[in-house]
């Protein structure tokens, strides 16, 4: 892509003010007319209803289940987007906005929340949304027995209860000023309820589609909600969604028409791709993360310093320059990306250091480490090449990592989580809390490192309550330095988003804080 091109991009999508473009274009030789049409273009552009959108998403799984509390790809991610809503989404600046709920109200510091409900609201069965409905979707995930990911969020809940027939309150624990975040999980979907029990299999929801066909880890058919609450929003007609993992297969079908848009471009060729007449790429910055982690409840990685002498033993750029060619950032073995509000711009950057490896694996006794480090592509795009680059690394030190190619399909069944190490990725988090909360906190579902430290745990809870933004950002850089330092997880990089679509679909401001427009593709964008 020219860099002209890549303005024309960039403020397409929002990221450049009119001012910057003509700016850029002008310097670039664009023509005063030329700049000057193209933005009133653009400015022009309309969303239309109709047509089918096909899309090529590199995850799904046979063991994908409909119940929103195990979605755990973005397969089902996408799907659950199609078919529900929640209380709140995230918009393109990364702010948590109303959806479901019409508004907020926070009292006795931030420990009481009432929802205020949209009263137009219909679920693709006809029923009307109530409280009840929010109450019991909530509840979904509290049960005693439930194994949602979405639990450890919901632990602060003392009680959650109807304020009449369109309002829901919610007393917590302690204060949370980040609690419209936290109940608009994409895991808590809201859903129809029959006797305060909702029927997670069930895929009735409020979304902008119908689910009329699926076919786990293959196929998924959508209908248009025709009585879908947001009028400006839903544009297709029909929506499908494929799943197609290899990299290779997706790219070829987006070229060939069999599909109108793809996630997870290969890096490897995506600007030749940028160059395919009739084919767009965009790219965003949110907080999307690779890593490797490690369990620490088996043995060797139960020991940290084992733990440091394995993140010591990554060379980072190399494996940055190979994976991301440029489409993403310098990781510090902790999740909170630069984007967050809290990142921690102080920590030292770790760096590869072999002496100070060899320093870590002789106080751990580990001299000559042999360990097994499992990958496949399904955790994320280049994971093997990654894995095998870094045993090079590595065994320069001394360290012999045997890696082990695990088949794609029912990667996150079997290995993740499963295996005492392996590849993985993050869409992260747009709050501090929320993704500590979900990945870091003692006895979280999806704590894939095992990991348990008594004053992380403790901050965590004080971090939650803190409405002094500098008393908070403290909390949050001390949590930062505890798991880079202490934690099970290696995270070498943070990636962008980067797919590619026709050239006749069109779209506004793209979000960053998830892939493929926050995962709502679906119903933000439509056909010219």
């Amino acid at each position: 892509m020219t860099i002209l091109n890549d303005i024309k991009s960039k403020y397409r999508s929002g990221k450049l003010s009119r001012r910057q473009f003509m700016e850029g274009a002008l310097a670039m030789g664009m023509t005063v007319a030329a700049a000057s049409s193209f933005t009133a273009d653009v400015l022009a552009a309309t969303p239309k209803k109709g047509g089918r959108i096909r899309a090529g998403i590199a995850h799904g799984s046979t063991t994908d289940s409909l119940d929103p509390s195990t979605y755990e790809n973005g397969y089902m991610s996408n799907l659950n987007y199609a078919i529900h809503n929640h209380l709140g989404e995230v918009g393109t600046d990364s702010k948590i906005v109303p959806e479901l709920a019409e508004s907020w109200e926070p009292s006795n510091g931030a420990a009481t929340w009432v929802f205020n409900l949209r009263k137009d609201v219909e679920f693709s069965n006809g029923k009307t949304m109530t409280a009840d409905d929010v109450v019991a979707s909530v509840n979904y995930h509290r049960g005693e027995d439930s194994k949602s990911a979405a639990k450890p969020l919901l632990e602060a809940v003392k009680e959650i209860k109807t304020d009449g027939p369109g309002a829901v309150r919610v007393e917590l624990d302690g204060g949370n000023a980040d609690f419209p975040f936290v109940i608009s999980d994409y895991h808590i979907a809201i859903k129809p309820s029959k006797d305060g029990v909702i029927d997670a299999l069930d895929p009735v929801g409020t979304g902008g589609y119908i689910l009329a066909e699926h076919e786990a880890g293959v196929r998924s058919f959508f209908t248009r909600n025709p009585n879908y609450f947001k009028s400006d929003r839903a544009h297709f007609d029909e929506f499908e969604m494929i799943s197609i993992i290899d990299t290779t297969a997706r790219t070829a079908a987006l070229k060939t028409g069999d599909v109108d848009l793809m996630d997870r471009c290969d890096l490897k060729t995506v600007n030749l791709l940028e160059k395919t007449p009739g084919i767009n790429v965009r790219e965003t910055t949110g907080t999307k993360h690779y890593t490797f982690p490690m369990r620490t409840d088996t043995a060797p990685f139960d020991n940290n310093h084992v733990r440091l002498a394995l993140k010591f033993a990554m060379n980072r750029e190399a494996i940055i320059k190979t994976v991301l060619r440029g489409h993403g950032a310098l990781g510090n073995d902790h999740p909170i990306a630069p984007s967050n509000p809290f990142h921690n711009k102080d920590l030292p950057q770790r760096a590869y250091d072999p002496e100070k490896a060899r320093f870590h694996l002789k106080k751990a006794n580990m001299e000559g480490l042999t360990v097994d480090l499992s990958a496949a592509d399904a955790a994320f795009p280049g994971a093997v090449d990654a894995a095998v680059l870094y045993k090079e690394q590595a065994s320069k030190i001394g360290i012999n990592i045997n890696v082990i190619r695990e088949p794609n399909d029912g990667y996150w069944s079997s290995v993740w989580m499963n295996k005492p190490w392996g590849a993985s990725y993050w869409g992260g988090r747009p709050t501090e809390d929320w993704m500590f909360t979900t990945a870091y906190m003692s006895g979280a579902p999806w704590n894939d490192t095992f990991w348990e430290h008594e004053r992380f745990n403790k901050l965590l809870i004080e971090g939650r309550a803190e409405t002094d933004q500098d008393k908070r950002r403290a909390i949050y850089y001390e949590m930062q330095e505890i798991v880079s330092n202490e934690g099970g997880v290696l995270v070498p990089m943070f990636a962008n988003y980067v797919f590619a679509m026709t050239d006749k679909i069109q779209h506004g401001a793209i979000a960053g804080n998830w892939d493929l427009d926050g995962n709502k593709f679906m119903e933000r964008w439509w056909y010219s």
